[in-house]
């Protein structure tokens, strides 16, 4: 997904704002009554934003497939691959769970994931950016109002390549269209979108024994990473999900433009029907994963969800803000082709029902106070759960802003943890577990100095897949505290500036099950200026540095698309320099970037996970570019 951020500057009414690149301005000509706020970037939770076409070192950290940050994960060998978690974010849990094979779902669109937007004029980006032989990631995004009442989007993400190492292929796509529309009196809204997306990868189960070893020698005879021996060349993993969503909502009373508040009164109505299938298919069965029905493995496992909310809302000065009531519908199916029969245990086909939660939100605004909460509690059906959130927020966010926030989930494990089948005897199981409970607590101090954000999180029933020879869904007994703590700051002293992101974490409970590194950091050195007569180019370019401790780090398994418990073996401890130089002419970023440069010299001992080594020295480029008018 794009990075949006809020454009610094003032209004550019009547002025050619070619020059004003450099202020962090939209770079095009714009009429008397155009406005860069015009072009507007409105999430689900119905904040706006707008189109973002500045240069600065967080687009660095974003010019990737997911097009989000990844400080907190560490990416496979190949693109399209799946990331390690080294930080955990159990900020907004949700009451109802998910299909599983949660490895295929990073580059995934949720529905709180997808944008809506409000364009004066037709509005492109086109993303590109070179992958590991043959391939490339691609993205294209279109938008534009055909009135001042609607507005569409379309936008396609595509991504191949073939990766390093044997059997590696990645074949991503993501497609959604959006449209959002209003009557002129603006009593009625509407808003959806269509997503299909496929996630298709050639699995290898990282290298053998041997090849490890020859691999961490550094022998030059297996500088083609070709040759290298893995465990299997013949597994396919693929996930696929499709999704109809649309939220529409009547307002009873005409809307007041005035800066005076009056009482408002509308209902409203959100569906969301969502289709996901998972395979995992190999020519022949292999030992790894123990003994098999079949010599053929063609596992698939279909999940069907449906949520219908109804809702209420009431703005008044009365109420300080905006007061919610709602109730939700969900229904689910969770399937495989037949029943097996293993010992004495029955595995059903599938597992299926429904719960009915029922809620309240509720959203105030006490001058410079900002209080927020949210209650949703399963009342009825198959399953049982519940969410409690509030929060308390002061300030502006690059100003000054301070935000306090708790929150409790109770929710089902995700599915694969209730019900798995598979051609591998040891990966049937059907079981009956407790219910996840989070406890959150969460602190934000944003400065113009310093960034700070810190978690502590305790968890209960925290379901997990062990380590046992054939890896097992389990659930811990006992409770998970783990504490976050991080920082952000930027030091410029002339053209040259020092971004640091650092990270402490720490697990007080629950080790055995739950693993992140101690200490994660990131630290750029960069030097910043305007190029060339007439700056008609502005350079950024330097080095980043990105290192975490070491520790047992959860082994990927292919067949679940999930990671385990391991405690074999620790990645980390490496160091890992990247160079980069962006550019921006007009409304075009160029990034090249040479990852991992030092990786010849610094020793092959850096993994992603167990049996899977990190990317080697490459060189990366592409570019973004927005067309607008």
């Amino acid at each position: 997904m794009k990075s949006f951020a809020q454009f610094s500057g003032g209004n550019l009414n009547n002025r050619n704002v070619n020059d004003n690149v450099r202020k962090g301005e939209l770079s095009v000509d714009l009429s008397g009554k155009t406005n860069y706020t015009d072009y507007k970037v409105i999430s689900y939770d119905n904040d706006t934003t707008y189109i973002d076409t500045t240069l600065t070192i967080k687009k660095v950290y974003k010019y990737n497939p997911r097009r989000k940050d990844n400080f907190e994960l560490l990416a496979f060998n190949n693109i399209g691959q799946t990331y390690t978690r080294l930080g955990y974010n159990f900020r907004n849990e949700s009451w109802i769970p998910n299909m599983g094979a949660t490895a295929k779902t990073f580059e995934y669109f949720n529905v709180e994931n997808v944008h809506y937007y409000y364009v004066p004029t037709p509005t492109s980006e086109i993303l590109y950016k070179n992958a590991f032989t043959q391939g490339q990631v691609l993205n294209s995004f279109l938008t534009m109002n055909t009135s001042r009442q609607f507005n569409f989007s379309v936008q396609y993400n595509g991504l191949r390549s073939l990766g390093k190492y044997r059997n590696q292929l990645s074949s991503h796509g993501n497609f959604i269209a959006t449209f959002n529309y209003q009557t002129k009196n603006k009593k009625y809204k509407i808003r959806g979108h269509y997503t299909s997306q496929d996630f298709s990868n050639n699995e290898n189960g990282g290298l053998t024994a041997e090849s490890l070893a020859n691999f961490k020698s550094g022998n030059t005879e297996f500088n083609n990473r070709e040759r290298l021996d893995v465990n299997y060349t013949d597994a396919t993993n693929f996930y696929i999900g499709k999704r109809y969503y649309f939220d529409h909502e009547y307002n009873f009373l005409k809307e007041n433009d005035s800066i005076q508040k009056q009482n408002q009164i509308s209902i409203g109505h959100a569906f969301t029907y969502e289709t996901k299938h998972y395979d995992f298919s190999q020519e022949t069965a292999n030992q790894i994963f123990g003994e098999s029905f079949k010599s053929v493995v063609n596992d698939r496992v279909s999940n069907k969800t449906m949520l219908n909310e109804a809702y209420i809302n009431f703005e008044s000065p009365y109420l300080l803000g905006t007061l919610k009531g709602k109730a939700q519908y969900y229904t689910y199916e969770h399937a495989y082709k037949s029943v097996v029969f293993l010992d004495s245990q029955r595995i059903p086909a599938q597992i299926d029902g429904n719960a009915t939660s029922i809620g309240a939100e509720w959203h105030a605004n006490i001058k410079k106070f900002h209080l927020n909460a949210d209650v949703n509690q399963v009342v009825a059906g198959d399953l049982t759960g519940h969410r409690y959130m509030a929060n308390a927020s002061i300030g502006e966010k690059d100003k000054f802003f301070m935000k306090l926030e708790v929150s409790e989930t109770s929710r089902t494990p995700n599915f694969n943890f209730l019900l798995n089948q598979s051609s591998y005897v040891a990966y049937n199981w059907f079981n009956d577990f407790k219910n996840e409970i989070y406890r959150n607590g969460n602190f934000n101090l944003d400065t113009k100095w310093i960034d700070i954000s810190a978690d502590y999180t305790s968890i209960d029933n925290y379901a997990y897949f062990n380590d046992a020879e054939q890896t097992q869904a389990s659930q811990y007994s006992g409770t998970i505290n783990y504490l976050k703590i991080k920082a952000e700051n930027t030091f410029k002293v002339g053209k040259f500036s020092l971004t640091n992101t650092v990270m402490y974490q720490n697990v007080l409970d629950g080790q055995e099950v739950f693993r992140v590194p101690e200490l994660l950091t990131r630290n750029s050195l960069y030097f910043t200026d305007y190029v060339f007569k007439g700056d008609p180019l502005l350079l950024q370019t330097g080095v980043t540095f990105r290192y975490f401790t070491e520790y047992n780090a959860n082994a990927y398994n292919p067949l679940l698309s999930e990671f385990s418990i391991q405690n074999a073996e620790k990645i980390g401890n490496f160091p890992i320099f990247d160079f980069f130089v962006s550019g921006q002419i007009r409304r075009t970023r160029i990034f090249l970037i040479l990852e991992n440069f030092t990786a010849s010299f610094t020793g092959r001992d850096y993994f992603n996970a167990p049996n899977y080594p990190y990317r080697d020295f490459s060189f990366r480029f592409g570019l973004v570019w927005n067309f607008f008018i």
